[in-house]
């Protein structure tokens, strides 16, 4: 069968390598000569703490056991620590440590001691941490291009960047090179391309877009030996909805305003990504503000007990999120024609499951 996937970033690049593992010739379009949305602006995050209860916990177990699986990226399996700066802040973790599927969450709670000896570049006041041993890291600028590389290798997957699709029928796909192509199956990855050619396919799409502010430093001169957020982010995971979060203080009107959480990752190079800020209305602004990343700075000093390698890069992305209670949103919007979208800032985490679902739905 031939299959072809249009969208080169994390999503469709998987569903590309999940058509390859099972026998299919692949051809994936990109309409950038490489990707350049959400799929190479986050975190690299392979983030299971956190997870809503039901299936979206069970997708992203699902999808950290299948990212440890795949060859020519640099994955880390060095967990996450929440860090917990308040006793308030601490009891949070300690209600998340008593659920019934914290084992399989990998959550423990540690007291400062302990933080600090999982991660001695924390040398900030804090009060302990919830350690989650499932958390992984990917590098978000490098798997595209290696993923594709192992792709290759098969002799049966073709990447076309620079080529927007303009039509797909039954059949067949036109692209703006004039050239046509067949395929049995179709998947559109096309993230926050939710116009044009999708309009055009359907325009009835429980989804909206999301945009966020990022940063990247200079390398830290010590290891970060895992993934770091801060407690902000129990407000905003729904696996730690509860009386403790209910009870925490408000949150800084900086950190409201832009619905911000601290996440932290050191880069194979030792520089520090970090973010974020979240805005739901549309249009969104074409400049970035300096305000959050003067939060986040501060949030970061706080935490690592010393000032911040400086700001070598500030960007801003946007992602597709379902509005809907669906994990992605998945249409057939032409015969053969399957349109996947809307993972929201899950898509790092969870695409390889997602594409795996994808097949075995069609399978059925």
């Amino acid at each position: 069968m031939r299959v072809v996937v249009v969208g080169g970033g994390v999503l469709g690049t998987m569903h590309a390598r999940e058509a390859v593992r099972r026998g299919h010739d692949v051809l994936q379009i990109e309409r950038e000569a490489d990707a350049r949305g959400a799929s190479v602006r986050n975190f690299g995050l392979v983030w299971v703490s956190g997870r809503a209860d039901g299936p979206e916990i069970a997708v992203a177990q699902r999808a950290r056991d299948l990212w440890a699986e795949v060859p020519g990226i640099s994955f880390r399996p060095h967990g996450s620590l929440t860090v917990c700066r308040t006793e308030e802040e601490l009891a949070v973790a300690k209600e998340a440590a008593a659920r019934p599927d914290a084992v399989q969450r990998g959550f423990q709670v540690l007291d400062a001691e302990q933080t600090r000896e999982r991660n001695p570049a924390l040398r900030g006041e804090l009060q302990g941490a919830l350690w989650c041993a499932r958390d992984a890291i990917v590098e978000p600028r490098e798997v595209l291009p290696a993923l594709r590389l192992e792709l290759e290798k098969s002799g049966r997957y073709q990447f076309l960047g620079g080529r927007e699709v303009r039509t797909v029928d039954s059949g067949e796909i036109t692209d703006d090179h004039h050239e046509t192509h067949s395929a049995d199956l179709v998947f559109l990855c096309t993230g926050a391309w939710h116009s044009g050619l999708i309009r055009e396919l359907t325009d009835d799409l429980p989804v909206r877009r999301v945009r966020l502010q990022m940063m990247q430093t200079e390398p830290l001169d010590v290891p970060l030996t895992t993934a770091v957020a801060d407690a902000d982010s129990f407000r905003y995971y729904p696996a730690y909805s509860g009386p403790s979060v209910d009870a925490l203080a408000p949150q800084a009107t900086i950190a409201q305003q832009h619905a911000m959480q601290l996440l932290m990752v050191q880069r194979t190079h030792g520089g520090l990504t970090i973010g974020d800020t979240h805005e739901y209305a549309e249009p969104f602004s074409f400049d970035v503000q300096s305000d959050p990343y003067d939060y986040l700075t501060q949030t970061v000093e706080d935490i690592l007990g010393r000032p911040m390698p400086k700001i070598t890069r500030r960007w801003a992305g946007v992602y597709s999120q379902a509005t809907s209670d669906e994990i992605v949103v998945r249409r057939e919007v032409a015969s053969g024609v399957h349109l996947v979208t809307g993972p929201g800032g899950r898509g790092m985490t969870m695409s390889p499951a997602i594409a795996e679902m994808s097949f075995e739905e069609i399978d059925r």
